[in-house]
């Protein structure tokens, strides 16, 4: 009886490998076509469309209504592909209104592509490695960004606070977690 059942369970992995093999048969592009075909279009993780996966830390922002300044910075950046490493990745995302509460024409100034450096190292002080939970973080006093500098972290009221911002909502993703906060984290200056 164990005998057949193996049978049967080998007979219907072959014929279903079968099935996958011969319905992508037919390449849509040689290499050769694909060599010569010029992109304007940025490349990378980022871009790659995908609806069946639990959405990136990129994903979530680029879908809030709260952070279209934070997804502008990005793009103007060009951090798109470090969002959608496998991570983990906390990403604490100011909100739309966390970037008006900048001095008048920061936003503005720090998008000119002459100023990309320093808008990246200003979101890079935005993510650190890790995926910790609103209540973990109180256990800690910094942390380290991807800018390889330290945000303090104080616990206030029981809730932490991550550089002087005030944790709002916390989304998880599918690589790691999105902490939604009040306030712009600028780093310190040498």
């Amino acid at each position: 009886m164990k005998l057949i059942k193996k049978l049967v369970f080998a007979v219907l992995c072959l014929s279903l490998f079968i099935g996958c093999k011969n319905e992508n048969s037919e390449p849509s592009q040689s290499a050769a076509e694909s060599q010569n075909t010029e992109s304007t279009e940025r490349t990378g993780q980022a871009f790659i469309a995908d609806d069946g996966s639990k959405p990136t830390v990129l994903s979530i922002a680029i879908g809030s209504p709260d952070h279209t300044t934070l997804v502008a910075a990005v793009q103007a950046a060009q951090l798109e592909n470090a969002l959608v490493n496998a991570g983990p990745l906390m990403v604490f995302a100011p909100t739309n209104d966390a970037f008006a509460a900048l001095p008048a024409g920061t936003v503005e100034d720090l998008l000119k592509p002459e100023n990309k450096d320093a808008l990246a190292n200003i979101l890079k002080y935005h993510v650190t490695p890790g995926n910790y939970s609103k209540e973990f973080l109180t256990k800690f006093k910094k942390l380290g960004q991807a800018n390889n500098q330290y945000v303090t972290v104080e616990v206030i009221d029981g809730e932490p606070m991550i550089g002087g911002a005030k944790i709002l909502a916390s989304i998880p993703a599918g690589n790691g977690i999105v902490h939604v906060i009040d306030k712009v984290l600028l780093p310190p200056t040498e």
